[in-house]
């Protein structure tokens, strides 16, 4: 790829963000923590520093290494990156006299022939900063001001760079694509080229090239990331591709079924395998989040192993890994303590000898879907909501029992088929239901019962890092609960997730 863009994390939480502006521009980019900068810049047509929760002025500032960047290709300082190319090249950077968070507006734009080109006084940005500006660097000439900060956009002269105050990334700068756009295309010159149709051509080569004759052993879900996966991988590789779907107990209900069928006309080569039985005796009397994870995890390698060696001469592991994944493992502060036991992410055992391919790791998941369009995947898989890998093993609070997994199937067949039929599924990213470890009193009939408690959680997120709940019509949450109730031999009470994430997670466990 020749029209690469380099974005530098200083450990920004908005860094994911510029990557999602510049892909919607059709330009591909690439997250790098901040002293790790590559060795070979030539790809590389521009470069963005993110953001950053430290000050330029802290000892414990993060400090890169530009010599081979400023002056010598098109730059942009975001936030942190404005006050550090200042901070280091003869400017002041000070405490703000306020803290300088929220809505502004550009009150004086002073050159609109480069960076601000369609974008007008009075637009409003995202300030996130306490530290100001007071002196720009050495060539510093002023673009742009707020009300409260004066140097909220400027570039040097003689080079190529260019630094913003504000966040163009985040929903709230309204015209902070433009800008974006202006700087890339305009400045830099980069041709917009990167598009689902470039990436499945180069990225089906690329796999010819580094596969060539091998066999691959892939793990199906029935999600969109490992069926795009299969399908990019049978393109290349076509019967040397062997897909394998387990059933590990705690599917929805019919899916262990219904994705086989899915999956009958695609071409792709699926072996079934229901190993229920194997996975609840694993988890029988255990009670620990973490630790339902780690057991199901387990036994789906243990598995899945099993399946892969039945297949003669295999060299290769299939994984659906996408981006954000990727990111979370080399983040500026090293990969997260709270990686989840069944993230793709280095998660393969020292005893299965296989090689990874992760055709989709440069990918959001937005973009998966979009590269699925392309592959002509059917939309049922495509718009399928993300399922978390335990499956309805983290929605059975406490220890799991296959009568719990039979209760709780019924419970979420009936609230996504409802969703469905009121045609609000779509409208949802993610939905479920969750089985409580408690039980409550009820009234059936002229009996008192004193059965289980269920939750519905349904979220509209846009990769799940945040989430809101959704505010469903209440006469459909009247109709589902009823028919829950109705229906579900041995519950007796719905309730409603009306939390979001932060502070909540999207899953209960």
């Amino acid at each position: 790829m020749q029209n690469n863009v380099l974005i530098l994390d200083f450990g920004s939480q908005y860094t994911q963000l510029i990557a999602r502006r510049v892909r919607e521009l059709n330009i591909y980019c690439e997250i790098h923590p901040y002293h790790k900068v590559p060795e070979n810049l030539d790809p590389f047509k521009a470069v963005i520093l993110s953001g950053s929760p430290f000050s330029v002025r802290g000892e414990d500032a993060p400090h890169p290494d530009l010599s081979k960047i400023k002056g010598h290709k098109p730059l942009l300082g975001v936030c942190y990156g404005a006050q550090y190319l200042a901070h280091f090249h003869g400017g002041n950077v000070a405490p703000s006299n306020t803290r300088e968070y929220g809505r502004a507006r550009l009150a004086e734009i002073t050159d609109i022939e480069a960076l601000f080109t369609h974008i007008e006084t009075g637009s409003q940005v995202w300030m996130s900063h306490s530290d100001t500006i007071a002196e720009l660097p050495e060539g510093g000439v002023r673009l742009a001001s707020t009300h409260d900060v004066a140097n909220a956009a400027y570039k040097i002269q003689g080079e190529p760079t260019y630094a913003i105050q504000f966040h163009p990334e985040v929903y709230h700068s309204t015209d902070g694509k433009q800008l974006l756009e202006n700087f890339l295309i305009h400045i830099a010159g980069i041709n917009p080229d990167w598009t689902p149709a470039h990436f499945v051509e180069t990225t089906v080569e690329e796999l010819k090239e580094k596969l060539g004759e091998d066999k691959v052993v892939l793990g199906l879900s029935g999600g969109v990331d490992s069926s795009v996966a299969a399908v990019l991988l049978h393109k290349a590789i076509g019967k040397n591709l062997y897909c394998i779907f387990v059933n590990n107990g705690l599917l929805r209900k019919n899916e262990f079924e219904s994705v086989l069928e899915q999956y009958q006309g695609m071409g792709l080569n699926v072996k079934g395998v229901d190993a229920s039985a194997r996975f609840l005796d694993a988890l029988k009397g255990v009670t620990d989040p973490e630790a339902k994870r780690k057991a199901i995890g387990r036994v789906f390698i243990e598995v899945f192993d099993d399946e892969a060696n039945q297949v003669e001469g295999v060299n290769w592991l299939g994984q659906g890994t996408i981006y954000p994944d990727v990111i979370e493992s080399v983040s500026v502060n090293g990969p997260s303590v709270t990686i989840k036991s069944h993230h793709n992410v280095g998660g393969l055992p020292d005893f299965m000898k296989l090689k990874v391919v992760e055709p989709l790791r440069m990918l959001f998941k937005d973009e998966v879907r979009r590269v699925g369009s392309q592959l002509e995947i059917s939309p049922d898989i495509l718009g399928r909501h993300p399922f978390p890998g335990p499956g309805l093993g983290i929605r059975i609070l406490g220890d799991i029992t296959s009568e719990k997994v039979r209760i709780l199937q019924e419970v979420d067949h009936i609230f996504i088929d409802g969703l469905k039929k009121w045609g609000l599924y779509d409208k949802v990213w993610q939905a479920g239901a969750i089985l409580l470890p408690i039980q409550s009193v009820g009234v059936m009939g002229d009996e008192r019962t004193y059965e289980q408690v269920v939750a519905l959680r349904a979220v509209e997120s846009t990769d799940g890092m945040t989430a809101d709940w959704v505010d469903l019509p209440h006469d459909f949450l009247q109709e589902t609960s009823n028919s829950i109730i109705n229906r579900v031999k041995g519950v007796n009470r719905v309730v409603y997730d009306i939390s979001s994430k932060p502070p909540a997670t999207i899953e209960w466990e």
